[in-house]
Parts: structure tokens; sequence; C-alpha cells
């Protein structure tokens, strides 16, 4: 298991106080995790040393060129990916996904088809829906009132005008892990493009797009202790026969095919800190290794303090939750709740008062809250468990709960 009180001395943030003096309680880290100062100091140090544009003759711009290959190759690393040319970058995940619908919109005809999910963020349906306007027929798998996927409609939904799968690994309003190897095993004998929605997954869970065998995959991070950025994996060779929208200028091969202007190099390297951040959290002789032994501890940490939440939550009265239980570890550690009487915002409002960090609404999940039958009550209040949560901060959320 972590060494809780080791981890919790990385973040300044969470010495943060209220006028009562109650330490500040962040359970919002499915919007956004903290960052812990190596990340903070990897951002610092860069405009203090190496700030410059890339591909100069003089030093700074050196110490940049060294910086960005690092950030593709620690990421790569991270993904599970063949090498750092798999990764591009980008503002954040959703306009790398309208980067990607508009190179896609060159080559798809009137008729084919894309299947995407009632559980989604919106930043992995709406881009994709627009392809409407083309001709595209897009298909939608539904989401059971458990706040699982329906995974007979996607079989009846695949045929061979099925162009591309858009699907997310996780549900970032639900906490739902969707069956991804299923649908990847399902694609082999389909012509169509897989592209895997991976911004809630990566926090909590190792990810091997080898294994998975998809064709893209995005995240971000910020959620996962680092600064916004986006992430792009592209299967090799893909990439390089899109007609992304670029300059003339620029490189046009993978990575950099699809990026645009220059990007943020001090967000760079924190991003890349970040991994090396999660990676200090396990053993191993290289990166990889490293990763995969501290995702283990990360999961058993947050795992045991979700479900002791989620069972918490369940002994109210006043409350009930919302999506999957966690008697399968196949779950993210993000639990939403509804209270019998009070709005979300009203229950968010009084969190605050301990201050205790918790979000309220759809997330950008709107047809998933939709489905659910929630959105006029204004969607769920939405509590995410982090690497730096503790016990003493589930009880004292649950007596901030029961009191409401």
């Amino acid at each position: 298991m972590v060494n809780i009180n080791k981890i919790r001395n990385h973040f300044p943030s969470l010495e943060i106080k209220n006028s009562r003096g109650e330490k500040i309680i962040y359970l919002d880290g499915p919007g956004g995790t903290q960052v812990p100062n190596s990340v903070i100091n990897a951002i610092s140090n860069y405009y203090k040393t190496s700030n410059s544009n890339t591909h100069g003759s003089f030093i700074t711009s050196n110490r940049t060129d060294v910086i960005m290959d690092e950030t593709r190759e620690n990421l790569s690393i991270f993904l599970g990916a063949q090498n750092k040319n798999s990764i591009s970058i980008g503002h954040n995940m959703t306009t790398l996904s309208f980067s990607l619908v508009r190179a896609f919109s060159k080559i798809f005809k009137k008729n084919d088809e894309i299947i995407v999910t009632q559980l989604d963020h919106e930043a992995n349906r709406g881009p994709w829906m627009s392809l409407k306007n083309y001709g595209i027929k897009i298909n939608e798998i539904k989401l059971l009132k458990s706040g699982k996927l329906d995974y007979k409609d996607f079989e009846s939904k695949i045929n061979d005008k099925t162009r591309l799968v858009a699907l997310g690994m996780s549900s970032n309003a639900l906490g739902t892990i969707n069956e991804f190897k299923k649908i990847g095993n399902i694609l082999k004998n389909h012509k169509s493009f897989f592209l895997l929605d991976a911004v809630h997954y990566a926090p909590h869970f190792l990810i091997d797009v080898k294994d998975i065998n998809c064709d893209f995959l995005l995240c971000s991070s910020y959620k996962f202790y680092g600064p916004h950025l986006g992430f792009l994996y592209s299967k090799p060779g893909i990439l390089d026969n899109l007609n992304t929208d670029r300059l003339i200028v620029q490189d046009q091969i993978s990575p950099y095919r699809i990026e645009t202007g220059t990007l943020n190099h001090a967000a760079c390297a924190g991003a890349s800190e970040a991994v090396k951040f999660i990676a200090s959290f396990g053993k191993g002789k290289n990166l990889r290794t490293k990763l995969k032994n501290a995702y283990q501890n990360i999961r058993k940490h947050e795992h045991s303090l979700a479900s002791m939440l989620y069972n918490e939550i369940n002994g109210l009265n006043n409350f009930k939750t919302v999506g999957l239980n966690f008697d399968s570890k196949q779950r993210a550690p993000t639990i939403s709740i509804v209270h019998k009487k009070k709005d979300p915002k009203y229950v968010c409002n009084k969190l605050s008062e301990f201050n205790i960090c918790a979000w309220d609404g759809h997330f950008y999940a709107k047809k998933a809250i939709e489905c659910m039958g929630l959105e006029k009550k204004g969607g769920v209040t939405r509590l995410g468990i982090s690497i730096y949560n503790t016990k003493e901060e589930v009880k004292r959320t649950i007596r901030a709960l029961s009191s409401i």
C-alpha cells in the first residue's frame, strides 16, 4: 500500500484551510487533480533555464528540444506505445478530437457509419456527431439504467459500413469502466478505426495501447497530477495517412502532423514530470515496470477509500448512489450521488462550508445524465478519490453529508 503521509507532503495545495481551520478536502479529482511540487518545479525551472522555441543552435533551445523529446518518450512509456513518435501533443483532448474529426471528414463517405456511446463525455461524442453534416450515420451504444453499456446493442450496430468506433475507457460521470478489450476483439473482424478516450481512466489504471490494439487514444495530463495538456496516441503509420489541418511549414510526419503552432513547452516539462511522479510510487528496473507497480499500489489505495465512501453513503437516509457498486474492482473510484430532496448544487454548496471540494451537474457527460433520468434534477453530486485522499477525509465527508 502507499505511504499516504509521504504522498501528501508532495502537494502544497493540501494545506489550504478555511476560516474554521479545517483543511481542504479535494474530492474534485475527476475534474482535475492537484499538482505535486516536482511538477510545479519542472514548469518553473523551464522558464528559469530553458525558455526558448525549438530547433535553435543555442543552449536554451537545445534544452527545450531535450524536454520535448523526453515528454514524448515518457508519455509513450506511460501509455505502452511503440515509440515517442506515436505521441502528439495538443491544447486539450477536445481540441485534438476536433482535429481528428476534420481529418476523417475528408476520407469518410456519405452513408459510412460511426459508433459512439450514450455514456461518454461530450468531447468523445460531439466532435464525431458533427460528421452528420457530411452524410455520415452516427449510431449510439445504449446506456443501461445500471450505468453500464448495452454490449448486445453494440453487436447489433457494428457492420461493414462502420468506419470508426469512439469509446470511453471509463465514465467521468458514473465511474463505469467499459469493456474496451471486448470491443477491440470484436473490431478485429471489421475494417474500422478504434479510438479510446482515456481521460478518466489514466489517473487510476495502467494503459497498454499495444495490448488493447487501439488505433487512437487520448488523455489529459491535468487529470493525472500534471498541467493542462492533451495527448494523442496514434498507432504507427495511421496519422501519416490522414490529411490533418496543418501549415505547410509544419513537419509533415507523425507525431507533428496534427500539431498546430508552438506548443506549451513548460507544460510539457510538467507533464513529463507527472509521469515520473506516478512512477515514484512503484518499484522496478525501468520507468514502465515502476509505473506498473505504482498503479497496483494506487489502485488498492483508491479502491479501498472509494469502497468505504460508497458503502457509508448508502447507509445515509437522505442519499442514494448512482451507477455500479464496488463489488468489482473494475470500477473507477468516482461516486455519483443524489439527495432525496435537495439538488446537487445545494449539496456541493453545503460541502464547501466544510471545506470539501465536489462537483455538481453532468460534467459534460450530458447524454449519460439524461439517460439516467437525472438532468431535470440538476444531475448528480460527484465525489472522486485520488492518490492523496485519506480515510479521515472520507469520515469527514460522511459527517458533512449526514448533516444535509
